[in-house]
């Protein structure tokens, strides 16, 4: 996601890009059950007063993860992984892939010197909603596969699988519902695509000035954590409203979504999940900036062999 101490430059852009779509799939395949339970705890709605059969199904990240294995079994912790994966070969290749070329545009090429911050969060957000614009099919079917939980004996489920969710909303709403909900969508990642890079490199930088810190994995540990609860203290909401527009269609728009949810529930139900979200960010950025670092020194070496 941001540049090793010896750049992105000797390595070719299809390299960036597999090296990327790897530790994104990776970190993807081991985080995806809290971000089922933090799609579970966005969608669910504020209980009625005095209503007890409406009172919260899921409750906190640990209870909605064992509320789902016991109801659906372990592998419901898993779902939407298909389309998951579709999303980080695409979002995650693209947005990391992307980043540096961008950010050397914005500097220009006469450029010496430390790259401003401004420039680096300008070439995130554009890298951000790039990537997401291309992706958002893959978003949609994972957020539907994800949202739906135990049904009633005799129902069918809505879709058998991730390509059969592809075809049928686009044979009963049109292509173009492939990108509901792209408004928030762009919101959101590029916000914690600028968030991520801008407090990973600061987090970094002011931990390598402690005496007896050096460039290692404990040093990328402690930034992805960073990275990961800064992108979701700025993200939650609009990764609400994306939730609920991807999972609901009673909403109209993404300002209708955000209005309803502030007047029904209040302004604390933008923050539904953070636990989880945060749980899930964390460690899915720690993860993903570990395996990406690896996953890079290997195409080096392997494209400096090639020469």
């Amino acid at each position: 996601m941001v540049a090793d101490s010896k750049g992105n430059s000797d390595i070719s852009f299809a390299g960036i890009f597999a090296s990327s779509a790897f530790a994104a799939c990776f970190a993807e395949i081991c985080t995806i059950p809290l971000d089922t339970a933090k799609v579970r705890l966005q969608l669910q709605k504020k209980a009625v007063a005095g209503d007890a059969s409406a009172l919260p199904k899921y409750r906190g990240m640990l209870g909605t993860v064992a509320t789902i294995a016991r109801e659906e079994g372990a592998a419901a912790l898993w779902k939407g992984i298909i389309p998951g994966l579709h999303r980080q070969c695409i979002y995650g290749g693209l947005r990391i892939g992307l980043y540096e070329p961008v950010k050397n545009l914005y500097v220009g090429k006469d450029h010496v010197g430390d790259v401003p911050l401004s420039k680096k969060i300008l070439a995130a957000l554009t890298t951000g909603a790039l990537g997401i614009t291309v992706a958002n099919p893959t978003d949609l079917v994972k957020v539907r596969l994800q949202a739906e939980g135990k049904l009633a004996p005799g129902v069918p489920r809505r879709y058998t699988g991730a390509l059969n969710a592809y075809s049928t909303i686009v044979r009963q709403e049109g292509i173009g519902a492939l990108w509901t909900g792209i408004g928030p969508n762009v919101a959101r990642n590029a916000i914690i695509n600028a968030a991520e890079l801008a407090s990973y490199d600061q987090v970094k930088q002011t931990i390598l000035k402690i005496p007896g810190f050096t460039d290692n994995v404990v040093t990328h540990l402690f930034a992805g954590l960073g990275a990961g609860f800064f992108a979701v203290c700025i993200g939650s909401p609009v990764d609400v409203v994306k939730s609920r527009m991807m999972g609901d269609a009673v909403y109209k728009s993404t300002l209708d979504c955000f209005i309803k949810t502030l007047k029904n529930e209040g302004p604390l139900a933008f923050y539904k999940g953070f636990l989880p979200n945060f749980g899930r960010l964390g460690s899915w950025n720690v993860i993903m900036f570990l395996t990406l670092e690896q996953a890079k020194k290997f195409v080096r070496e392997l494209q400096s062999s090639g020469r």
